[in-house]
Formats: structure tokens, sequence, C-alpha cells
């Protein structure tokens, strides 16, 4: 089984981290931390992520 940071850092590709830290509005440092999980996610950050990537929630953070 994947864990979210995996996902999330397939999700990315090809853009950095600067980029997407950016549009979701977050600091790089945290996308960092959420990619390698060793931070948690709030709900709302979740929701955030789920719709800027156009993905479930729970594929991203329940696979």
């Amino acid at each position: 089984m994947r864990g979210y940071g995996k996902i999330l850092i397939e999700l990315r590709g090809t853009s950095t981290q600067e980029k997407v830290a950016k549009d979701l509005g977050i600091a790089t440092s945290t996308l960092g931390m959420y990619e390698t999980e060793k931070r948690i996610l709030r709900d709302s950050i979740k929701m955030r992520i789920s719709e800027y990537y156009q993905k479930p929630v729970q594929y991203i953070f329940f696979n």
C-alpha cells in the first residue's frame, strides 16, 4: 500500500514544491513535510489538495 506522501509526490509530477505550495497557499516546507508524512494534514488542507489535483480525498489520503 502506498502512503499519501508518495501519492502527493506522484500527483505533483514535474511541478516544483514551490509552485504547488504557492498555489495551495502553504509554505514549501509544509508541503515537503506532507510529502514525507512527517506532518498531519488538517481536513481543510486535504480538501484544498483534493480540489487542486481534482482527485477524491479518499484516493489521496485513504488509498
